[in-house]
């Protein structure tokens, strides 16, 4: 897929727990963690407003678009 999620990246910057976060936007371990793989189809713009908010960053922080990077299939 051409969007890349940086969120990782940005828990490391800085030195967040994805555990820590997770408690503090309001969503579950589980669903921050498929979130930071990329797995999900999207993301609610709250949920994005409340991890730049507690990470102090802005979304083209955490999401990269990355033109030639493989499609998945949406069948």
């Amino acid at each position: 897929m051409p969007i890349i999620v940086n969120l990782d990246v940005m828990l490391a910057r800085r030195k967040v727990r994805s555990k820590e976060l997770a408690a503090k936007i309001g969503i579950t371990e589980q669903n921050l963690s498929l979130l930071k793989s990329g797995k999900v189809k999207g993301v609610r713009f709250p949920t994005l407003a409340r991890i730049c908010a507690e990470l102090d960053c802005q979304p083209g922080d955490l999401l990269e678009y990355r033109p030639g990077a493989e499609e998945e299939d949406d069948a």
